[in-house]
């Protein structure tokens, strides 16, 4: 009988962390929804203490989310563990995850504590912990260059104090697999009654080595890995979930054990992650990358022809990666949409179908085919999950060899026509320019990326945008044929959304005026 394995989810804290990511309420409920479905035992939806957003974040997904546990992240200052509570309480299953670092390096030059003080700090932050909840996790921060009989003092406390989840991080990324596989056994053979609590490792990605230190530790018994979807997170990221639960179902020979992760969601998740994060998947990510099962040499393409499991050692369709017969297009009905979006994981309501059956017509008028990254793209870009009160109504383009970039666009705000023109470096920079003079919001473009859905000269362009306001980050992305129309969307999302964060006070003065006014021609 295989051992089970615990799928602990961070991609709500730890991936939200990776540079350039800025996930608001809204977003992080609909990856916590898809975590669920992809069925993880649990999900860390956040940092509660960091920020007022992060708190609301968690306290939504905490009241939103059935199935998983829900757990919130705090140092070991009391006032820490009191907020993480108040934000996952309402949790049918809470967990409160404390940690305090535990390597010389830190102690030194981070915390200026000295061991014995940690020892109080781990002590009194897990007993203050179980008086709110009976879930404690406790995690050493940078545990794998820690002096290792320290370590097991500082994980001995947690046990007698009452934390029911040891975490060993490898932080920094710094460990070998066999070396990490040495670590995990001296821990298990010093640290005293280890039969009370759920042994886990979470392991980083800066040599590579993430998901082999991961599975080297179950080897050697740990029952909970911490990982995000496609392996996002600081630095060079995390263990990639699907990576782990794909290594283990395919050689349980090996390892023997199993998780209770749904395998035919995890490509959608996948899919999901990367969109909402802005952060698009490698072509030759393992699992789940655009390459992961497709096949350019004859000699493979003959043989998978032939038996599948010449070239393949995982099936496409296990992951959720299936291939439709019914082509959809220009003449496809409501009927064939909405079976097509339901094998794809998305369950609309009657206005949600109607809208986005909308959306697929006009794609379907300009493009012969239209495959799934198409639908996918659709339905998570234009079914809104906040107020627009700025959307895109029109907009002219004029540029070329030797000419000045011109962009003239015309936005509704608030339901009023305001038109600007602007000239810039290229057409994109010229259509910013001109939506800035309509807003007036002072706002600095921090990163643009595009990217084609789909193959073809027909392909629709998903444009990126990472855009900073008095300091916060604000994602926005766009779709469209036309990717000067997908940088408009992809800009004017990201406003929308600083927008709702701040509310109206937020319009310039400018813009405020000619609303007032009734608009510009």
């Amino acid at each position: 009988m295989p051992r089970r394995v615990y799928i602990f989810d961070t991609t709500l804290r730890d991936g939200a962390q990776s540079p350039g990511v800025c996930l608001n309420v809204q977003e992080k409920l609909e990856i916590a929804r898809q975590l669920a479905r992809l069925n993880v035992d649990v999900i860390e939806a956040g940092f509660p203490a960091s920020s007022p957003g992060e708190f609301e974040a968690v306290r939504t997904v905490a009241e939103k989310i059935s199935g998983p546990t829900i757990a919130g992240l705090a140092r070991v200052a009391l006032s820490d563990i009191d907020t993480c509570w108040r934000a996952v309480k309402a949790a049918r299953r809470p967990r409160i995850h404390t940690f305090i670092a535990t390597s010389d390096v830190h102690l030194k030059y981070k915390l200026r504590m000295t061991r014995e003080q940690v020892l109080e700090a781990v002590d009194r932050a897990v007993r203050h912990a179980k008086n709110y909840c009976e879930d404690v996790e406790f995690s050493p921060e940078d545990a794998s260059r820690s002096d290792l009989a320290f370590l097991i003092q500082v994980l001995t406390v947690a046990v007698e104090a009452g934390a029911t989840v040891l975490n060993i991080p490898d932080t920094v990324g710094y460990a070998t697999p066999e070396e990490f596989a040495a670590f995990i056994r001296e821990i298990r053979r010093g640290v005293p009654h280890l039969d009370r609590v759920i042994l886990s490792v979470h392991c980083h990605n800066d040599l590579g080595l993430a998901v082999a230190n991961s599975l080297a530790a179950v080897q050697e018994g740990v029952q909970q890995v911490e990982c995000t979807v496609n392996g996002i997170g600081e630095r060079a990221g995390n263990t990639a979930l699907e990576e782990v639960v794909m290594a283990l179902y395919t050689r349980r020979d090996i390892y023997g054990a199993e998780t209770a992760i749904r395998t035919e969601e995890i490509y959608r998740t996948s899919r999901l992650v990367a969109s909402l994060s802005g952060m698009p998947v490698q072509y030759n990510k393992a699992v789940v990358g655009r390459n992961a099962f497709q096949h350019a040499s004859g000699i493979h393409q003959d043989g998978v022809l032939k038996e599948r499991t010449t070239y393949e050692i995982m099936n496409a369709a296990t992951i959720g990666l299936v291939t439709e017969h019914i082509v959809l297009g220009k003449y496809s009905g409501r009927h064939a949409f909405r079976h097509r979006l339901e094998q794809l994981g998305f369950h609309l309501d009657d206005e949600e179908l109607e809208q986005a059956f909308f959306r697929f017509k006009n794609l379907a008028d300009r493009k012969s085919e239209i495959t799934d990254r198409d639908l996918e793209a659709i339905v998570r870009h234009e079914l809104k999950t906040i107020p627009e009160k700025f959307q895109l109504e029109s907009m002219h383009i004029s540029s070329g060899t030797n000419v000045v970039p011109t962009a003239t666009v015309g936005l509704k705000v608030n339901g009023t026509l305001l038109q600007e023109a602007a000239c810039g470096e290229g057409p994109v920079d010229a259509t910013f320019k001109a939506i800035d003079k309509i807003t007036g919001l002072p706002v600095a473009l921090r990163n643009y990326t595009l990217n084609a859905v789909s193959g073809g000269k027909d392909a629709m362009g998903e444009v990126t945008v990472h855009v900073e306001y008095e300091g916060r980050g604000f994602l926005g992305r766009g779709l469209s044929t036309d990717i000067i129309e997908a940088s408009a969307k992809a800009y004017i999302n990201a406003l929308n959304k600083l927008a709702f964060e701040y509310g109206d006070a937020v319009l310039a003065g400018k813009c405020t005026r000619e609303i007032q006014q009734g608009g510009s021609d």
